[in-house]
This record gives C-alpha cells, structure tokens and sequence, in this order.
C-alpha cells in the first residue's frame, strides 16, 4: 500500500479578510453559480456576489430549470446559459459548462457557488478569493458549521472513503463543498481529467488537484443555511444517487492512482 502525503496540503486556518472594495483588481475573477429550479434563492446569491470588493462577474448555468431561476437571475444582474443537455443528476455538466465560458471569457480566478443558499453574504466570495490572490494558495475551499443532520453524505460516505483511499486529504473538513475559487489553471488542469456530469465532480476536483499537488485551503465562512437540507432533512434515503455518485467517484479514483488495495487494511 502506498500513501503519498502533500505536507501543505489542505492547512486550515481563520482567514483575515479585508473589508475594503478593491478598485482595480489584479485579476479577473468569476463567480458560477450552477443552478436547477432555485428561484427563491438565485436573484439573492447572484446580488450578495456581485457586492464582493472583486467586482466580479457572474455567471449563472441553469440546468433546464421549469420555474423562474433563469428570469430572477438575470433580473439580478447575472449572464446565463444552459447546459447542452437536460440532465439530473447534472451539477458536473454545469460546473463543467460554466468552466467553459469563463475559460472563454479569459477568468484568472473562478469561483463556484452553490445557488440554494439562504445567508450568502459579498464576504464569502472575498475570502474565497483572498486565499488565492492574498496567500497565494491554488484552491481554497469553503467550510462552515451546518445542522448536526446536515451534510450525511459527507459524514458516512465521502469523508470514510477518501480517509481510505486519499488520507491526506480525509482531513478536510467540506469535502463537498459547493464553495470552490481556484486559479485558471487549476481549473483547466481538472478539467482535463474527464469529470463526472453528476454530483461525483466535487470530490473529483478536490482529488485530482490534490494529486497533481496544488495547493489547497479550506476557510471558514461561517454558518450555511440551504434550501435543500430541508428536503432531506426528515429522510437522507432521499441522497441515495448521490451517495452512489460520489462513492462511486472515490473508488474510480482509487483505481486510477492504484489504491483500491487499501481496502484491505481496514478492519472489518
């Protein structure tokens, strides 16, 4: 069994984030919100990103919503698109299409969101970027106190296989997040190893950065309130596909980095 440790990998720490708005930023930054039937919340995400001192644009991928999102997102300032296909599961064949046009559009720093979030606020987006164009890591990723029934598939599934398979990372706390910024070129870099369309692509980006051995932080942002926890919350057998997506996603990657032998040193 073979185990390959990054020691910078993945250091988690408060992050001090300045309040004052950025004039001219450094570079261009991207925020993606992928999106499927959140009208209630969409118009608000896009307004609090739009406020972050980057200035950034916003991008909203909707994945062939049937109620308002598309009409509340641009009424909020964002560009839209749609994927090419109706699919879902499909948050990989957004992000993948948002990736798309903000390679297109020249980003330096791309920044994903999830779109159901009820307490989005600009400073989410700014400490996201800070870690990047601040500190200087390659990606930082989200973390945050959630419900104590929040987050299951994290708990028994993703945070259990990858302390198998990818120990070196098994200690991030949001090995799920939607909260994601990264350079362009960390982006790219994942991109070209065939990402899932499902909800498997969060836990693939966070591997395959971390195997190619970018540098990656999570910080905090606070406590996140969803939409969607409510839908599951009474009944987590609704999260059986993306249970199966993302263990799924975990053990391919294991077979690609000739780690599925690890399985054999967990007591059973």
């Amino acid at each position: 069994m073979k185990i390959v440790c990054y020691g910078l990998l993945g250091v988690w720490r408060m992050s001090d984030t300045a309040t004052e708005k950025v004039k001219t930023p450094k570079h261009k930054v991207i925020v993606i919100f992928p999106a499927r039937n959140e009208e209630k919340t969409v118009g608000a995400c896009v307004i609090a990103a739009k406020q972050s001192k980057y200035n950034p644009e916003i991008l909203v991928v909707d994945g062939h919503s049937t109620d308002k999102t598309v009409e509340e997102a641009k009424k909020a300032g964002a560009d839209v698109i749609l994927t090419e296909k109706r699919l879902h599961p499909g948050k990989g064949l957004a992000m993948k299409t948002g990736l798309e046009e903000a390679f297109r559009r020249k980003a330096d720093i791309i920044v994903f969101i999830d779109s159901d979030i009820e307490n989005l606020s600009p400073e989410w987006v700014d400490k996201l970027v800070d870690c990047i164009e601040v500190e200087g890591y390659d990606m930082c990723r989200g973390a945050y106190f959630r419900e104590p029934q929040d987050a299951p598939v994290t708990k028994l599934v993703a945070k259990r296989l990858l302390s198998i398979f990818f120990p070196e990372i098994a200690h991030l706390d949001q090995p799920l997040t939607g909260e994601v910024a990264a350079k362009t070129q960390v982006w790219k870099t994942v991109y070209d190893t065939n990402l899932p369309d499902g909800w498997g692509i969060d836990v693939a980006i966070l591997i395959e950065a971390a195997m190619t051995g970018f540098r990656i932080k999570e910080t905090y942002l606070g406590f996140k309130h969803h939409r969607s926890f409510r839908a599951y919350s009474e009944d987590v057998g609704k999260l059986w596909k993306m249970s199966e997506q993302v263990a799924a996603t975990i053990l391919q990657k294991a077979k690609k980095y000739e780690r599925i032998d690890n399985v054999d040193c967990v007591p059973t």
